[in-house]
């Protein structure tokens, strides 16, 4: 199959959040298999900072009055073929700022453009509201046929209203906004866990969309996200002091004790170390984690570190724990993968309170780190963590269901009551070090996908079985 993922994130040149991960990594497998996929992305003004960039364009069109040009390399550190959609709205260095309706409606009428007269898929991956106008005009191709993940459901993108100020629409058009939109005219839609996809057809989850999800629920489905296994390994991380196995567990030691001296907490092996690696917003529980932070850092022995940004008040109320513990709290407020990857490497446990979360790949990480995490079962934490059971030994993390400080206080207590029995707590790390979180299994529900849309035949060759089978072994 030839696949165009179009997106306004790939890692790791320009990553904000999970998408990101999705576009970077998921395209890299497949292309393993053996499919024709390509990625196209804005040219952002901060990219030759980061790769090394085409000078001359390979093509160039008009669409909305507004000339662009296409130019081609290749993702880092790996063999997939990169397209950069060049023009002025994606100069400045950043990718979420400035007028996001008008830059992003012009990127994917510039994206359909491109697929038509340059280099035809058979289906165009579009990810999120940026892209949710590519499966409405791609309508009008009966040979070209759309896939729409959503990442996060709260972003829906311009209203039609909007819309009509920024570019022509076609007569057909449905959907008050584009994310409603891309729902009623992508051929295939998928959220990145099944959990969400169920929980966004019901008032409490849906963002004012569950009717349209559940009148379209039958081309709706739900495939978790993998992680990256060979960047997000404890054994060869070169960001980390000290490299591990699942059975070297015990060398993490040192790379608490260096993570304690850099943020200037007592330094102490025995001491339960809690990280939190976030965007500091609402998403994400810090309202019901500030109501926490208090009563349990004075209970207990504990340790804090956390890195983020976000929301400047969660920012400023989360910085102020420094100063009231000293030497046991750590608050850094900024982004740094190196930082964060140490944070994986020492944590005892890992804080992912979310009020919903469609997938999550902070939980995926920190188990594959030896961190233990501490979740809300909600979306794609439900679908990749399962709660510690210490009769049964099993489990890998800490659960808990409503969306209350004192639901969350029970789970951390429950979590630094359990670090105390060394032989169990050791069980639970390496429960969750086992856990397979590769790309592979994913990737074969996305190919399943793409061939249902195309009203082909969902099952994978003998081929593909035979090749996922040994890139999972590696």
């Amino acid at each position: 199959m030839k696949i165009l993922f179009v997106a306004t994130e790939v890692a790791p040149i320009a990553k904000a959040g999970g998408m990101g991960d999705v576009v970077g990594t998921l395209p890299k497998v497949l292309r393993q298999l053996g499919h024709d996929v390509r990625i196209l992305i804005p040219y952002y003004g901060f990219l030759p900072d980061k790769m090394e960039t085409p000078k001359q364009p390979i093509w160039s069109a008009s669409v909305m009055d507004n000339k662009f040009d296409i130019y081609e390399t290749v993702l880092p550190d790996s063999d997939v073929p990169l397209y950069l959609l060049g023009h002025l709205a994606f100069v400045p260095k950043y990718i979420y700022s400035g007028d996001e309706f008008w830059r992003f409606t012009f990127f994917s009428r510039g994206a359909i453009e491109f697929a038509r007269k340059f280099w035809k898929p058979d289906i165009i991956h579009c990810h999120d509201w940026h892209t949710g106008m590519i499966p409405v005009w791609a309508y009008e191709d009966p040979d070209l046929y759309t896939v729409f993940t959503i990442h996060n459901l709260a972003y829906q993108g311009p209203w039609i209203h909007d819309l009509e100020q920024i570019t022509t629409l076609p007569w057909y058009m449905q959907g008050h906004n584009t994310l409603a939109a891309a729902i009623i005219f992508a051929n295939g839609v998928n959220t990145v866990s099944p959990t969400y996809a169920k929980q966004i057809q019901t008032s409490e989850y849906g963002e004012n969309l569950e009717g349209l999800l559940f009148l379209n629920k039958d081309k709706v489905k739900g495939i978790v996200n993998g992680i990256d296994l060979d960047s997000f390994n404890p054994s060869t991380d070169k960001k980390i002091i000290q490299n591990y196995t699942v059975e070297t567990v015990e060398k993490r030691e040192a790379n608490k004790v260096a993570l304690q001296k850099e943020l200037g907490l007592e330094p102490n092996p025995n001491a339960f170390m809690m990280g939190m690696v976030s965007r500091l917003v609402e998403q994400k529980g810090i309202d019901i984690l500030l109501q926490t932070l208090d009563p349990f850092m004075n209970y207990t022995d504990a340790q804090l570190v956390v890195l983020g940004t976000g929301d400047p008040t969660y920012e400023a109320d989360l910085a102020k724990l420094g100063p009231s513990f000293p030497t046991r709290a750590g608050i850094k407020i900024e982004y740094s993968d190196a930082l964060a990857r140490k944070i994986y490497s020492a944590s005892d446990t890992v804080l992912m309170p979310s009020r919903f979360e469609p997938c999550g790949i902070t939980q995926m990480i920190a188990m594959r780190y030896g961190s233990v995490p501490i979740v809300r079962n909600t979306g794609g934490l439900v679908d990749t963590v399962s709660s510690h059971d210490p009769i049964k030994g099993a489990g890998t993390g800490f659960c808990f269901d409503g969306y209350t400080s004192l639901e969350l206080y029970g789970a951390m207590v429950r979590g630094w009551e359990s670090f105390k029995y060394k032989e169990q707590w050791s069980g639970l790390q390496n429960r969750g070090m086992k856990e397979d979180f590769s790309w592979f299994q994913s990737t074969s529900e996305y190919i399943k996908l793409y061939r249902e849309v195309m009203g082909e035949s969902p099952i994978l060759t003998d081929g593909e079985k035979k090749m996922l089978e040994r890139l999972s072994e590696k």
